[in-house]
């Protein structure tokens, strides 16, 4: 019995002009961008197309992404697909949200939005820095941010696979951390292009701002189980709204949760939206497990056609 997860993209995978193929196409994907901008108020199509800054930009990367995401989702659904089990990297967990029944498309693109907004705002930029750390031991890391921390705030944000994980936190003290690391012989450092510490307790004043606003939305039941970030555990639909506001602050375990699916029978994942980060990630967690993306047309056809 196969069973295949719907993993859906997180920030950073954004890119010029994406799914416009798909756009010109698929109705259901036009309709998904002009749902999405009359909730926005403004044309998220255009704003893909044309202005990269923007993009880039937390307040826009956030709803962009969820929007090309759910809308590559509903042409998936359209052609006979439906998942087992999903889940979604940090932002994409929002996607998953729609994708598993538990959320209204509008109602994740105006909390999206807001989102975005809180989480560039919480910590201005240069307050920050995030490092990913290749092919060191998990204590490792956690005991030099342990021995950092004397110089502000230090932890690993992101568990993306057991050979990569993100520490985040004050600059300071990431420095602290990376030297640390170096001289127990840790290799691979890579600094990220990233407009704050996300999924640190830098974000706390974005938590709770969001708190406020998830209170407003109405969650339903859960039509097949999601795979939550914050606790790599299936989400709980009583779970959501404190799950939601913990996860901005809190680190994302990705290959935990990639753990959990697999305990519940994973055997296929479909990525989906722009990139193809969390394949990758997939290949150095497990090579069992195959992996496809969808984020245009010919990915598209790809799948479809065995």
């Amino acid at each position: 019995m196969t069973k295949t997860a719907f993993l859906f993209a997180g920030q950073g995978a954004q890119k010029l002009g994406m799914a416009r193929d798909l756009y010109d196409q698929y109705p259901t994907v036009k309709e998904t961008f002009d749902q999405a901008s009359q909730v926005l108020g403004y044309d998220l199509r255009d704003l893909i197309d044309h202005d990269e800054e923007k993009l880039n930009q937390t307040r826009y990367t956030q709803p962009a992404i969820l929007t090309t995401s759910v809308a590559i989702y509903r042409l998936l659904v359209e052609k006979g697909l439906q998942p087992d089990i999903v889940a979604g990297l940090s932002l994409g967990e929002y996607s998953a949200l729609v994708a598993a029944g538990s959320l209204d498309f509008e109602d994740a693109v105006a909390l999206i939005a807001k989102r975005g907004q809180f989480m560039e705002t919480a910590a201005p930029a240069g307050t920050g820095k995030m490092v990913a750390v290749m092919n060191t031991d998990v204590v490792l890391i956690e005991e030099a941010c342990e021995k950092a921390s004397d110089k502000g705030y230090v932890k690993p944000a992101n568990y993306n696979t057991p050979a990569q994980i993100v520490i985040g936190g004050d600059v300071a003290a990431v420095d602290a951390a990376v030297d640390y690391l170096k001289e127990a012989g840790a290799k691979r450092l890579i600094p990220l292009n990233v407009s704050g510490p996300f999924h640190t307790a830098l974000l706390k004043p974005a938590s709770e701002k969001l708190a406020l606003e998830l209170e407003k939305v109405d969650f339903q039941d859960f039509q097949v189980p999601l795979v939550g970030n914050t606790e790599a555990k299936v989400m709980e639909k009583n779970q959501i709204k404190s799950l939601l506001a913990r996860q901005v602050m809190e680190p994302v375990r990705f290959y935990g949760s990639i753990d959990t699916m697999k305990e519940l029978g994973l055997t296929k994942v479909i990525e989906i939206g722009p990139g193809k980060v969390l394949s990758g990630f997939l290949k150095k967690i497990d090579k069992n497990i195959e992996a496809l993306a969808v984020e245009d047309e010919a990915s598209l056809q790809a799948l479809l056609t065995p």
